[in-house]
């Protein structure tokens, strides 16, 4: 990259750290919160759900406005909404009040997250954009490793100490976007997604059925769906399991989020170069899958938290990859690309927490088994799917161990219904 389009991906990397981060910090706390108000795993399943059902309403248009107005506009506005949300968060004193911030900040989201990639597709070249795509997930990876332990230090202060922080983060975000970002697209009458703006969201996810990028959407969906199940319900899963106090919490996500951060800047562009998209999907969806499998029989914190280190590191390799294949085969829609991309993101967020914070309250192992299930599928299609695709794949030539290996994991209906013996459940 030339230093010009490295000086872009800094100033990009630097905006989504200090929004991310700002989030961080209150995931520390975030189960001593919920009780404090009377709350458990429903409510913190809807917290996420709401989050993303508007990230999922706005995000097809998010990124038609990023095509039409610009990418810069859309990360300010997006940020603006996060800080909104963030101060909504911090005067709540009820769950509805609570819900409120979460809808405001899906919206804030949903302008923010493809205009970023959008962005990003913008700088670089062909060639270029799997580095610059990871380099900023490594910026969101790392606003989770800073966040987390700033929020378990505040929290000896007050359990709202962390929000407002949270809040006043998010504002400099804001100010440092408006002041230092500059604009990427040129923006003529003509700019904008080559899609009918009369048509309803179903029918433009149902359009992309027909896109190349499908597939890539549809593990983009299922990924987020086992993530954020997982997700919503681990600090109350660590909680009830294992007595974790808020420190602990913030040290398990610092140190998932550090794994993070060196996967997506040292290790992805070296395994996509070699293997190819297709190839490390297929593998590290496996590995995820694996991940759930183990969490099933977590006896202690300390395995845990190394299988919670399995399942982040799959999906920190994942999603710049993801992004890079679905930026690669969308052509000159970037805009649209981006916004589908996490309008899928999204409809596995709203399904995933919200499952997950249902089912808790049933069986607190419940989630996980949905998302060890998910993830199962998604392995079957991405391997039928390597095999139809027309991306080059190298993965099965250099590596047919690692990959007969997780082809044949697509095949493990006889290992759920194990666990499902193991917690006294109903068979497949």
């Amino acid at each position: 990259m030339s230093s010009n389009q490295r000086k872009k991906i800094i100033v990009l990397m630097i905006n989504m750290f200090i929004a991310i981060g700002s989030f961080g910090i209150i995931i520390p706390i975030l189960p001593a919160y919920l009780q404090s108000i009377g709350q458990g795993g429903t409510a913190a399943g809807l917290m996420m759900g709401i989050f993303a059902a508007f990230q999922f309403i706005f995000s097809p248009l998010a990124g038609k406005w990023s095509d039409m107005y610009g990418r810069k506009k859309m990360i300010t506005y997006g940020l603006i909404g996060l800080t909104i949300a963030s101060f909504i968060f911090y005067i709540s004193d009820s769950v509805l009040t609570l819900y409120i911030s979460r809808a405001v900040g899906g919206i804030g989201a949903a302008l923010l997250v493809p205009a970023i990639f959008a962005y990003v597709a913008d700088i670089t070249t062909f060639e270029q954009r799997a580095k610059g795509n990871s380099y900023v997930s490594a910026a969101m990876s790392l606003g989770i490793v800073v966040g987390p332990g700033i929020g378990g230090f505040l929290a000896e202060f007050g359990i709202k100490f962390p929000l407002l922080v949270s809040a006043l983060v998010s504002l400099v975000a804001v100010i440092f976007s408006i002041t230092i970002l500059k604009e990427s697209k040129v923006v003529t009458e003509n700019s904008g997604p080559m899609v009918n703006d009369n048509e309803s969201m179903m029918k433009k996810i149902a359009r992309t059925s027909k896109m190349p990028y499908f597939i890539p959407l549809i593990i983009t969906f299922v990924m987020s769906f086992g993530l954020i199940a997982f997700e919503s319900v681990i600090g109350l899963y660590l909680d009830h399991e294992f007595q974790s106090t808020a420190k602990d919490i913030a040290v398990m996500v610092t140190a998932t989020g550090i794994v993070s951060v060196i996967a997506q800047l040292f290790l992805v562009e070296r395994i996509v170069n070699r293997f190819g998209e297709a190839s490390v999907l297929v593998t590290f969806v496996g590995v995820c899958a694996t991940g759930f499998l183990l969490s099933l029989f977590a006896s202690s914190y300390s395995f845990f938290f190394i299988v919670s280190l399995v399942i982040f590191l799959s999906t920190s390799i994942l999603r710049p990859v993801l992004n890079t294949l679905i930026s690669k085969l969308a052509g000159n829609e970037q805009g649209f690309a981006m916004g589908m991309n996490n309008a899928y993101m999204s409809i596995g967020n709203i399904m995933g927490p919200t499952l997950a914070g249902v089912l808790y309250d049933v069986n607190i192992m419940y989630p996980f088994i949905l998302g060890l299930i998910f993830l199962i599928i998604t392995l079957a299609i991405t391997v039928q799917w390597r095999k139809k695709s027309a991306v080059k794949v190298t993965a099965s030539s250099t590596y047919p161990f690692l990959y007969g290996y997780f082809e044949r994991f697509s095949h493990l209906t006889s290992a759920i219904n194990l666990v499902n013996s193991h917690f006294h459940l109903m068979p497949l």
